[in-house]
């Protein structure tokens, strides 16, 4: 025991294994993901297929492992002394306390021209405003057709489909083939893009491919895919390498997902969640109509109660029509005696009071009123007949008729102005003279004015 050390406060010493475990947790959580670039030095590849090697530069080395997982997905492996970049966690080998990187991606440090290539494009096209929110379209909430446009033979359209058969398999999926990957990608899949639009059938399409390195995926960041996703009239989803991957496509894209399986997960709905869903509303709507039909049950049981039997209201309606049927015929034998009686009291006044003598009465004065009448009338019409001709006889003394038949004439000028006054005339006037029998149209030659009238020459 050491001098100092008191047993009431000696704190508990950790084992080795405790100690790495806590120094692996501490540097995982501290370093989520790391990009690390440097010279590869003794690669080591043994049998289980895993890579060990070191990352230095002239100061300082790390230890690297790159398992099997990872280290296929390389087109070339490394060598002795190359320049390298890797992408991975930062960890602790707890059964020898060596600081580690566990490497999850490894490509060669010469891709900094393509890391440059991409920052250009993506300025170029972010100016132009093809990453503009305002220009994504939004994705279906439940799409009816899901298109994808990546390789077949991918595991892509593996975890694409795995997703989608799980959780809403009832959605067809069109898959367009293409390369992803290499020259010819880039060509083929604008190609796939256009034969989607042309198939016009999806409403939502999934363009990706698995995880690679920067060259792997390099096809995503040429500019031909950019401007096909963009002009897409269907909501396209960008689906391309792990979550730490990010190409050009994501950018334009209606929507970008970190993994393909991602990707199937965002855009499809979850049948699960359905099911429940539907479950739920089952069960509402089945507590919902068993209240309703109680509720019309208690009505019905109340109007069954206020119901009274159909036979028994005839019976009562019959029984009703009788008895106004006896009161409507006693009622009518009534007003017919009622009518008989002041009938046979009409005509006992009528035999009392005939009219026979007051017509014979009258007739005798219209007779005697009618023969007043005519001698009256046959008077006054001969005292008016010699009025008549008295009053002819002297009219016709004062006739200017009778002045024409005498030989005089009554002259008139053109508009049928008696002429009184010669001086009312002139030399080629026109004249009529009424005779007694007949009339004359002349012309004045000349006007001669004296004291006793005026001579007309004709």
């Amino acid at each position: 025991m050491y001098p100092d050390d008191s047993p009431t406060v000696r704190p508990r010493a950790l084992t080795v294994s405790e100690l790495n475990r806590q120094a692996r947790h501490l540097l995982e959580s501290s370093f989520m993901q790391a990009w690390v670039e440097g010279e590869l030095s003794g690669l080591s590849r043994p049998s289980s297929g895993h890579w060990y090697f070191s990352l230095k530069d002239q100061r300082a080395q790390v230890r690297c492992a790159m398992f099997r997982g990872f280290n296929q997905r390389l087109r070339q492996t490394p060598k002795e002394g190359d320049q390298v970049r890797i992408r991975g966690k930062v960890s602790l080998y707890e059964a020898r306390g060596d600081y580690q990187i566990i490497v999850e991606h490894l490509e060669p440090a010469g891709l900094g021209a393509l890391q440059q290539a991409f920052d250009a494009l993506k300025a170029r096209l972010y100016a132009e405003g093809l990453f503009a929110a305002e220009r994504k379209k939004p994705l279906p909430v439940t799409p009816r057709h899901i298109g994808v446009v990546t390789s077949p033979t991918g595991a892509a359209i593996h975890d694409i489909l795995t997703v989608l058969g799980r959780r809403c398999p009832g959605i067809p999926v069109t898959l367009y083939p293409t390369a992803v990957q290499g020259q010819a990608a880039t060509a083929g899949i604008v190609d796939a893009i256009n034969r989607a639009i042309r198939h016009n059938q999806a409403d939502v399409l999934i363009i990706g491919r698995g995880g690679g390195s920067l060259e792997d995926l390099w096809c995503f960041n040429e500019e031909a895919v950019a401007r096909a996703i963009a002009a897409c009239p269907i909501p396209t989803v960008s689906a391309v390498g792990h979550e730490v991957d990010v190409t050009i496509a994501d950018f334009v894209a209606d929507l970008r997902a970190p993994t393909p399986s991602a990707a199937a997960e965002k855009i499809s709905p979850d049948q699960s969640t359905w099911i429940s869903r539907l479950d739920e509303t089952r069960h509402r709507l089945v507590h919902a109509m068993t209240r309703q039909l109680r509720q019309q049950q208690t009505g019905v049981n109340q109007l069954t109660s206020r119901l009274r039997d159909p036979r028994r209201q005839l019976q009562e309606k019959a029984q009703r029509l009788d008895d106004m049927e006896l009161r409507f015929r006693q009622a009518i034998s009534q007003r017919l005696d009622s009518e008989r009686t002041r009938s046979d009291h009409l005509q006992q006044r009528l035999l009392t009071h005939r009219p026979t003598r007051r017509i014979a009465e009258h007739s005798q004065r219209v007779e005697s009123v009618r023969e007043r009448l005519q001698s009256s009338l046959g008077r006054q019409l001969e005292t008016r007949s010699q009025r008549l001709e008295s009053a002819a006889r002297t009219l016709n003394a004062v006739s200017p008729l009778a002045t024409l038949g005498r030989g005089y004439a009554i002259i008139a000028s053109d508009n049928q102005t008696v002429v009184r006054d010669p001086a009312t005339l002139a030399p080629g006037d026109r004249i009529s003279a009424r005779l007694a029998r007949g009339t004359l149209k002349a012309t004045v030659d000349s006007v001669h004015p004296g004291a006793d009238g005026t001579e007309v020459d004709n």
